[in-house]
C-alpha cells in the first residue's frame, strides 16, 4: 500500500465547478508552494466566456485550452488536462522569476494508471487525475460552439479531476474535493473505467530542477 499525505482541499461554496483548480492547489501545497485553490483560478488557470447567444445557441472556449466558463459558476463546464498544464506552466515560471526551484509539468495523458503509480506515487509524486464526480457514468452533452471558430463541440457531463494520491491491492486512493469528500479510497477497476471515458488524461509535476 502507498498513501501520499497530500494536504486536503474542498471545493465548498466558492468553486461549484473548479476542481482542476482545487486540486493543482492540492499538489503544489504538497510540494511546498504557497497557493490557494482560489488564486489558482483566478490568477493562473487560463478561462474562457461560456456563454448563449440571442438564438440560444452556448459557446465557449476548447476544453483543452481553457477553463469553459467560470470555476466560481455552478453552471460552468470545466477544462482538461492541457490547460491545467498551462496554469502549473504560468505558475512554475513565475515562481522560478521569483528564485525558487521549479518543476517541470508533464502532460500524461493517454498513461496507464499502473505505470502513473510506478512512474509518480511511488516516487512520492501526486497526480492530477480525470475521472468522473462520484465515479458516475459519463454523459454526452452539453454541446456548444468553439470560440472563435464555431465549430461544434460535444462535453463530457459528470468530467471531475482529482488527485491520485495512493493505492492498494484493490484501490486507487485519491484526494476528492467534490463536496469535501476527502481522501477516498475506490475500486480500481471503476477508476480505469472512467478514467478511460475522459480520455485517460492525467497531469504530473516531476522535480525539483
Amino acid at each position: 500500500m502507498k498513501r501520499l499525505p497530500v494536504p486536503f482541499i474542498g471545493q465548498g461554496q466558492d468553486l461549484p465547478t473548479g476542481c482542476e483548480s482545487v486540486s493543482a492547489a492540492m499538489v503544489l501545497q504538497y510540494l511546498g508552494f504557497s497557493v490557494t485553490a482560489e488564486e489558482f483560478a483566478r490568477e493562473w488557470l487560463p478561462r474562457g466566456r461560456f456563454y448563449r447567444d440571442e438564438n440560444g445557441v452556448r459557446h465557449g472556449p476548447d476544453p483543452r485550452r481553457a477553463f469553459v466558463g467560470d470555476p466560481h459558476d455552478p453552471e460552468a463546464l470545466g477544462c482538461w488536462a492541457s490547460a491545467v498544464q498551462t496554469g502549473l506552466s504560468r505558475f512554475l515560471a513565475a515562481k522560478s522569476r521569483d528564485g525558487a526551484g521549479t518543476y517541470r509539468v508533464k502532460n500524461e495523458t493517454g498513461a496507464e494508471l499502473g505505470y502513473l503509480c510506478r512512474r509518480y506515487i511511488d516516487r512520492d509524486l501526486p497526480v492530477l487525475l480525470w475521472v468522473s464526480i462520484d465515479l458516475r457514468p459519463t454523459v454526452n452533452g452539453p454541446w456548444y460552439r468553439l470560440e472563435p471558430g464555431g465549430e461544434p463541440f460535444m462535453w463530457i457531463s459528470n468530467e471531475h479531476c482529482v488527485v491520485l494520491a495512493g493505492y492498494d491491492r484493490e484501490h486507487y486512493i485519491c484526494c476528492d474535493p467534490w463536496k469535501d469528500r476527502g481522501m477516498a479510497a475506490w475500486p480500481r477497476e471503476t477508476v480505469w473505467q472512467r478514467h478511460r471515458e475522459l480520455g485517460m488524461q492525467a497531469v504530473a509535476l516531476e522535480g525539483p530542477v
